[in-house]
């Protein structure tokens, strides 16, 4: 698998997730991987990083001190748990190399709802 995000669902804010996203080898071993999210309308945006070797995270603004992203270098696999969820969560989240997005494509993503 190239990249497959899974993990998303239905939620009710102040409610948590945890989201996981599957990453070929070629993609996962050397590169800085974030968690990007597309919502309806919006461009797709960077929501948290973090490098290869998983001592650094940056995280956008509007997620901060919610979201905790890690990874498992032996799975290769990448994790985001959200906590505190808010309406303004919802989009479909998604995971990639950090910038280069664009070497690799998008994979399958995954819808994240939070009700009111």
């Amino acid at each position: 698998v190239q990249l497959q995000a899974s993990g998303g669902g239905l939620v009710q804010a102040g409610g948590s997730l945890r989201l996981s996203c599957a990453a070929s080898r070629v993609i996962f071993s050397t590169n800085t991987i974030a968690w990007y999210r597309q919502a309806p309308g919006e461009q797709r945006a960077m929501v948290a990083s973090i490098s290869s070797g998983g001592g650094s995270t940056n995280y956008a603004d509007s997620v901060k001190g919610r979201f905790t992203i890690s990874r498992d270098n032996a799975k290769n696999t990448l994790y985001l748990q959200m906590n505190s969820l808010k309406p303004e969560d919802t989009a479909v989240y998604y995971c990639n190399a950090y910038p280069h997005y664009w070497q690799y494509g998008w994979g399958q993503g995954t819808l994240v709802t939070v009700s009111s």
